[in-house]
């Protein structure tokens, strides 16, 4: 047997190694498509669009205000918004100027925005204005210099942009207080940088491109180094991947999952702005009826996802009634795809879900399934172009078909390591460039790799990495908390959910001022959905937790008071 047998899985046309020289940097792909797709839409939000032609000046005027305010080469910039068209703005205008972007959650909490900014040593930041209140907390104990700061209607036009800007502040109320002197309004950012100079900076496959924050397997968030090397690969990849399905300059993708995750930061921002695609950005796929009603405005060729926003629509009035005729592929990645909803989308569209695999620090993808795809087949998929994957045991052999071990992933998309951790960097990448991915996975015959057991600790809600550490330290720091244990409950909904297991120091705590105070210092995500009181956790002679023990004895979705 060949030692990559998924090679002959391939579809009909996907190489076995992409051509890396075709661009030099994220950078190089933006400014020809921009050339070359000039007049044709890019992305849509609100109804309002902006042209290829547009992105290109408005990202250069960007990229000229950062330079004039002596921003330089390997600066870090972190950008805090929803999906709204300022977003490719501000990260093409920052790739532009050679500045490492900062990708970053806008419903952190202070902490974890402290946190963030403060590892990354980000000396700029973009940020919608619903969240500069967050900011304004921490930003006199970080290095953040410059403040641009934006709103959500800001690109959509007049009047429409400045209508949604005074219902979003003085009706809905979604403005809270702030107050931050010295800030930058995105709007004059552009209309600046629209007279001052622009100075192109030279960038290769080395240079830095993103930080991109993870867990990891390990409590405290750590950044993934992503060069524009790791990207371009990956857009390569998916490129290659897709490949005659794709019609260049025709494509129209459905961008639900957030900019700032991995995945649609790739697979929709930058493959589809490859092809001269446009990105259809929904800003909040949570209002599914919302969400449904967008989706009848386009007639959309693609649409990513992870497994919950595909079940969630498939449960909406009105979904069932779209126009399904034009789309022609719908990948789910972030966690698992399950079978049922697999089935049932199939049933309603008539295109399969086709499930993939990747990780943060592969820039994402390691795995996809076949577009030739008809069927669910609970595989992750296969290696994707110049990728190797392999099943290893605990002392790092390989293992054989069949056999379960730890997945390690090789290939141009990994890492470059975690931004100033050489140690966590180790551990999960040696000399020779594998990476250990820490879900144990299993290889068939014919190269198909299948998920055996999710990282043993990590908790995935709705495709979100929830790291226990990071919640028993919040749950921890509670006065009445002896111990406490996190783990995740299974839920319909999202997949899993938070729960903690807690040994009460003082018998007047309840789940309700636990769960309240959760609230204070993590994203929501991230809050315990249920909260069960123990006499003790169970833990090992050195008085480590057990987390499989604490899973098998309390995984169940309940609370004490429930």
């Amino acid at each position: 047997m060949s030692d990559k047998p998924w090679l002959d899985e391939y579809a009909p046309g996907v190489p076995a190694e992409i051509d890396m020289n075709e661009f030099d940097s994220v950078v190089d792909v933006i400014n020809k498509s921009c050339a070359e797709y000039s007049d044709k839409s890019a992305y849509v939000n609100f109804g309002a669009e902006l042209t290829y032609g547009q992105v290109d000046r408005y990202s250069a005027a960007f990229a000229a205000r950062m330079q004039a305010l002596g921003l330089e080469k390997g600066d870090r910039i972190a950008i805090m918004m929803p999906n709204v068209l300022q977003y490719p703005i501000a990260l093409f205008g920052a790739l532009r100027a050679g500045l490492v972007v900062v990708n970053t959650n806008p419903l952190y909490t202070a902490r974890e925005l402290k946190h963030q900014l403060n590892d990354s040593g980000a000396k700029a930041i973009v940020i919608m204005e619903n969240f500069a209140s967050v900011l304004e907390a921490v930003i006199d104990d970080t290095q953040v210099e410059h403040v641009v700061l934006t709103s959500m209607g800001d690109m959509i036009g007049f009047p429409k942009g400045a209508i949604m800007n005074f219902v979003l502040r003085h009706i809905k109320k979604m403005v809270p207080k702030y107050n931050l002197p010295g800030t930058m309004a995105f709007k004059s950012v552009l209309a600046q940088g629209a007279t001052e100079q622009f100075e192109p900076v030279p960038l290769g496959h080395d240079d830095l491109a993103f930080l991109q924050y993870t867990g990891g397997t390990t409590g405290v968030s750590k950044g993934a180094m992503l060069t524009h090397g790791n990207m371009v690969a990956n857009m390569q990849q998916a490129s290659a991947w897709l490949g005659d399905r794709i019609v260049i300059g025709e494509e129209v993708i459905i961008t639900a999952l957030p900019l700032y995750h991995i995945f649609a930061l790739t697979a929709n921002c930058l493959v589809f702005m490859k092809f001269g695609g446009k990105n259809v950005f929904i800003t909040n796929p949570r209002d599914m009826p919302g969400f449904v009603k967008e989706l009848g405005k386009h007639p959309f060729t693609s649409i990513t996802g992870v497994n919950t926003l595909f079940n969630g629509l498939l449960n909406t009035p009105g979904f069932d009634d779209l126009d399904f005729s034009n789309l022609r592929m719908t990948l789910g990645g972030g966690m698992a795809v399950q079978r049922a909803v697999a089935e049932r989308w199939k049933k309603s569209t008539g295109t399969p879900l086709i499930e993939a695999y990747g990780l943060t620090e592969t820039s994402p993808a390691a795995c996809i399934n076949p577009m030739t795809l008809e069927d669910y087949n609970g595989a992750i998929g296969l290696p994707i172009s110049s990728t190797e994957c392999r099943v290893i045991d605990s002392e790092g052999k390989p293992q054989p078909v069949g056999e379960t071990g730890e997945l390690c992933v090789k290939g141009p998309q990994v890492m470059k390591g975690y931004w100033n951790r050489p140690e966590e960097t180790a551990k999960v990448l040696d000399d020779e460039g594998w990476l250990k991915t820490g879900d144990m996975a299993k290889m068939d015959e014919k190269g198909y790799f299948y998920i055996v057991d999710r990282k043993k600790d990590m908790i995935l809600v709705s495709g979100f990495n929830v790291y226990p550490n990071e919640v028993e330290d919040v749950v921890a720091a509670h006065p009445k908390v002896l111990e406490v244990g996190a783990i995740g409950a299974p839920d319909e909904k999202s997949g899993e959910v938070v729960k903690v297991v807690v040994v009460r120091k003082d018998e007047s705590l309840t789940v309700k001022e636990l769960r309240d105070y959760c609230r204070e210092e993590l994203t929501g995500y991230k809050v315990p959905k249920y909260v069960e009181f123990v006499d003790e956790l169970p833990k090992t002679n050195v008085g480590k937790i057990l987390r499989r023990e604490l899973r098998d004895q309390y995984g169940e979705p309940k609370s004490s008071e429930d």
